[in-house]
Order: C-alpha cells, then structure tokens, then sequence
C-alpha cells in the first residue's frame, strides 16, 4: 500500500485546560501523542490553551462591538480557518467539559453564519475530532457533546474521531502523573493504556484521511448545501408536499 502524503495539511489542537501555562495540563500530555504522529507525517501542527487568551465570553464574531474592552477571539478564528483540521482538548469536571470548552464551541458558533467562495457555511471543508482526559467516566459522553456541535456549525467528522484516558473512579493520577511503590519510580500513568494509545491513533489518522480527500476535492459540492444560493432562491430537489 503506498503511503500517504499528508505534508498539505494543517492542524490546530485547541487545548481547554483551566489551567494556564507554564502549570502543568494532563489533556495537553495526550494531545501530545495525536502531535507527535501528525509531525512524523509532516503535518503543520499547532497547540493553543484558550485560557492563555484574553477571549470574551459571547455569540458574537467580535464581542469588543458588544460591550467587551477585549476580545482575542477574531485572531483566533483566523488561525483556526487557517487549519484544515481542528483538534478540541478537554479535560473533564463534574462529568462534563470545561467551562473553556464550552466558551469555544459559543464563540465557533458565532462564526457559523459566515460562508465561504462557495456559498456554503464557512466550516464547511473542515474536519474534526476531539481529546479528553480526566480520572472518572465521561470520555464518552463529552465527545458526545463536542462532535455535535462541531458537525452542527459544519465541521466534518470522520469515524472514530475521538479519544480519551480516565482513571479509576474517585481521586487519583491523571493522565501521564507519575507516581511512586515505595523508592521505585512509575512509568506515566495512562501512557500504557492499549485502548488509549490505539484510539488516539486511530483518530489521529481519520482525521489525517478525511481531511486529506475533503482538500483534494476542494470540499464539498455546493449542490444542495449553499445559504447563498438559497437566500437567491435555489430549492433544487426541495418541494414541501402539503403544498403540491
């Protein structure tokens, strides 16, 4: 089978820890493994804590327009439309994703009215998938959440297109905390993990061969999908039947 080239692509993982660098973030451990994959395929790669950014708090392309002083979220956004594949990190509290996280997927939602040359909405093209650690369950259920609203706003989603590592219920390690047996030092917790490494991987490339087709073909057909043609008054196949 002859090996892919996916020296093209783009990718940006957007890291939606609580806490800001240079603390330590065990969600920003595992988007390191995706990383390193995408690098040795010769990916462009970039890491953003959204915390580290002044980013307000709103469903509005640019909030300083709603009454906010700052709003780092229009810089952002053009290196995230710069990418050709978007990477959500989370960590999870209280069963669900951070606050950070939510703040991004309002602010992607508020650039989800924006079209393209083509007519379509602006994610359109786009592909994406999501990280989550944390040491109880709901790996499953965030990526619920995430890979929702990333379709919604018109990412697309590749199969298997997230990935997580929890712990035991109750308190403990996270992922890649390493701990001591008595003067004996423990590899990193979850670096280990079969399951998490395979679908880390596994991610990482549906995401590489989505991405990959979605630019050869410069996206999808405008056939059907554009707002712009839409609002001129295309309905192609679309006929209510109450009305025939």
């Amino acid at each position: 089978m002859k090996k892919p080239d996916f020296s093209n692509l783009k990718a940006i993982y957007i890291n939606c820890t609580l806490k800001k660098s240079p603390q330590k973030s065990h969600t920003s451990k595992l988007i390191q493994v995706s990383k390193e994959i995408m690098g040795k395929e010769n990916v462009s790669v970039e890491e953003i804590r959204l915390i580290d950014h002044d980013v307000a708090t709103g469903v509005y392309p640019d909030m300083t327009e709603h009454g906010w002083e700052n709003d780092e979220w229009p810089a952002l956004f053009e290196k995230i439309m710069d990418a050709d594949i978007l990477v959500v990190g989370t960590p999870i509290w209280l069963g669900e994703k951070s606050s950070i996280c939510q703040k991004l997927i309002e602010r992607l939602y508020a650039m989800s009215g924006k079209t393209n040359d083509k007519g379509q909405y602006v994610f359109y093209g786009k592909v994406g998938g999501c990280i989550i650690t944390g040491n109880e369950d709901g790996v499953k259920h965030c990526a619920m959440g995430i890979l929702y609203s990333l379709q919604h706003v018109g990412y697309s989603i590749p199969p298997q297109a997230d990935c997580g590592w929890i712990g035991e219920v109750g308190p403990g390690p996270s992922y890649g905390d390493t701990e001591w047996k008595g003067e004996k030092k423990q590899p990193p917790v979850g670096f280990d993990s079969s399951f998490t490494n395979r679908n880390t991987t596994f991610m990482t490339y549906n995401l590489l061969h989505l991405a990959s087709t979605l630019k050869q073909q410069n996206g999808y057909s405008n056939y059907g999908n554009s707002r712009e043609k839409w609002d001129d008054g295309s309905r192609w196949e679309f006929e209510n039947p109450e009305y025939r």
